[in-house]
C-alpha cells in the first residue's frame, strides 16, 4: 500500500498547482519546471511530478518528454465539452437529492449565495467561485455519489479558467438570481424545477466565449 504521507504530499502539490493554473498565476503557455515548483512549494520533486502528471491527464498542463512541460492554452471547445459533462452531473445530483434535503442544507445554500453576492460586489473572484462551489456542493454531497463528485472535481477547473477571464457584474447578478431560483425549488422539494434551474445555470457555461452568457 502507498505510504499515507506520500499521498498527502502529492494531493497538496496537485491542489496548489491546479489552483495556480486556474487563477492564472501560472499563465496559459507558461513553461513549468518541476524542480522550481518543488522549491516554491517546499516539497520534494516526486509529489510535484505526480501532480503534473495528473494535471496533464486533466488537460491543464501538457508535456512532451525530454522537451517541455507547460500550461495549456484556454480552448473554448474543451471548455464547452467539460461544461456539458459537469452540467449533466449537477443535474443528476439535483434530481436525486432535492426531495431529501433538510433545512440545514437549504440554509447552507442560502449562506453560500450571500457570500457569492458579497464577493462579486467586492470584485473578489476567488471568493465568489469558492462560494459558488459551496452552493452547488450541497447537492453534490447530498447525492452520496462518489463517481459524480469525482467527475465534477476533474472537469470544473477547465471551466473556471475561462470563467474567471469573463467574470463581470452582469454575470454575477444573473448568477445570484439563478441561485435564488434554484434554492427556492430545493426548499419547495420541487426536484423537476431544481433540475431545470441547475441545467440552465451550467448550460450557460457551455457558451463561454460567446457574447451572451452567465452563471
Amino acid at each position: 500500500m502507498e505510504r499515507v504521507h506520500r499521498r498527502l504530499l502529492r494531493e497538496t502539490a496537485y491542489e496548489a498547482i491546479r489552483d495556480a493554473v486556474v487563477r492564472g498565476d501560472l499563465a496559459p503557455g507558461a513553461a513549468v519546471n518541476s524542480a522550481e515548483l518543488a522549491d516554491r512549494l517546499g516539497l520534494s520533486r516526486a509529489p510535484v511530478r505526480d501532480a503534473l502528471a495528473r494535471l496533464a491527464d486533466e488537460g491543464l498542463v501538457e508535456t512532451k518528454p525530454q522537451s517541455y512541460t507547460r500550461v495549456t492554452r484556454v480552448a473554448p471547445s474543451e471548455v464547452r465539452d467539460a461544461a456539458a459533462v459537469v452540467r449533466a452531473m449537477h443535474e443528476l445530483a439535483a434530481s436525486a437529492t432535492v426531495g431529501a434535503l433538510g433545512a440545514d442544507d437549504i440554509a447552507r445554500m442560502r449562506a453560500a449565495n450571500e457570500r457569492f453576492e458579497a464577493a462579486a460586489r467586492a470584485g473578489d473572484i476567488d471568493a465568489a467561485m469558492a462560494a459558488d462551489d459551496d452552493l452547488h456542493g450541497v447537492l453534490v454531497r447530498a447525492s452520496g455519489n462518489r463517481a459524480l463528485a469525482a467527475t465534477i472535481e476533474r472537469y470544473t477547473p477547465l471551466i473556471r479558467r475561462l470563467e474567471r477571464l469573463q467574470f463581470g457584474r452582469d454575470h454575477a447578478r444573473r448568477s445570484v438570481e439563478r441561485h435564488d431560483d434554484l434554492i427556492a425549488a430545493c426548499a419547495a422539494g420541487d426536484a423537476a424545477t431544481a433540475t431545470e434551474m441547475t441545467g440552465l445555470i451550467w448550460r450557460s457555461l457551455e457558451n463561454l466565449g460567446d457574447d451572451d452568457h452567465g452563471h
